[in-house]
């Protein structure tokens, strides 16, 4: 059996054939309770650019492995059948999240130097928890990150705050840093998976900047899932405010606030973790959830009896 933890599975997918790619597929999805149709098994199949009636003729052709079963539509680990019901309960409270994640992704993306506002994390595939946080990916204009993330965290969060919804922007970048992603399989599924709300054309910017990810999900790379209603919002008074904010007096807000918070988040900071902060970028994920993935990921493999080799 492969070793997982030694192998370059994690940023080089490399499964010799369909039928272990879609072992891989399902295991990674079970670490989040999340059995797939043969639909999206085909969507976000790792390392295998195919069609989807290979992938359903595979599914349904009495020739998949024993460690796979089928419960109505969906597909799932043998003896983790439970995790359907999970996820119907969890697809009720997504539909009534998305509604608030693009409204409030709307009034974000009006603020002044966001270029783009998407919705990640496990809204973005209707797997959230009632009263779940809503994660968003923010694409900002140079140099003023750090002033917009004031803004959005003044004008925006604090007031859903006390509406007793929690907005998460964790992740910020600026124009100059949309090639700045780790090129592994757990932030291929972040790219792929996440659900712009405005700022289409930057998307396919980090497409264009990311196309390492294609490697990873072929089938998913740079075809993101729509939601109804979304739409770009006007801009025009938008226009006319950041030039005021561009002036000196403004650089020096972006310094100062950038100097602050860095200080601070430098501090918070303890031990290994995937957060990180400049000028271009503040990634705000203090519990390194992507290692947390990668080594969950690799304990499930080593159980199956799959050799990637």
């Amino acid at each position: 059996m492969t070793d997982w933890r030694t192998s370059c599975f994690w940023h080089n997918p490399a499964p010799k054939s369909v039928q272990a790619a879609v072992l891989c597929t399902l295991a990674y999805a079970d670490l989040f309770d999340y059995p797939l149709t043969a639909a999206e098994i085909h969507r976000y199949l790792v390392g295998v650019k195919v069609d989807l009636p290979t992938v359903d003729g595979l599914l349904n052709n009495g020739r998949t492995p024993e460690c796979l079963v089928r419960s109505g539509a969906y597909f799932a680990l043998s003896g983790r059948e439970g995790i359907v019901d999970i996820r119907g309960e969890r697809a009720q409270a997504a539909a009534e999240l998305w509604p608030v994640a693009v409204r409030y992704g709307e009034v974000i993306a009006r603020l002044p130097f966001v270029r783009m506002a998407a919705v990640t994390g496990a809204l973005a595939v209707d797997n959230a928890e009632p009263n779940d946080d809503i994660d968003y990916l923010l694409v900002t204009a140079p140099d003023r990150l750090w002033l917009c993330r004031a803004m959005i965290i003044h004008f925006v969060v604090k007031p859903a705050a006390r509406r007793g919804i929690t907005l998460c922007p964790n992740y910020l970048l600026s124009e100059r840093a949309l090639a700045r992603f780790e090129h592994d399989l757990f932030t291929a599924h972040e790219i792929v998976q996440m659900v712009p709300l405005s700022g289409h054309d930057m998307y396919q910017r980090i497409c264009r900047l990311n196309r390492w990810a294609a490697r990873f999900l072929p089938n998913a790379y740079g075809q993101p899932r729509c939601i109804d209603g979304n739409r770009l919002p006007g801009r025009a008074w938008i226009h006319k405010t950041e030039p005021i904010l561009q002036s000196p007096a403004g650089g020096w807000l972006e310094r100062w606030e950038m100097k602050r918070k860095i200080d601070r988040f430098d501090r918070q900071c303890q031990g290994d973790t995937e957060a990180s902060f400049s000028g271009d970028w503040c990634k705000g994920h203090f519990e390194s959830h992507g290692q947390l993935v990668r080594e969950a990921l690799f304990r499930r493999l080593e159980t199956l009896a799959w050799d990637s080799q």
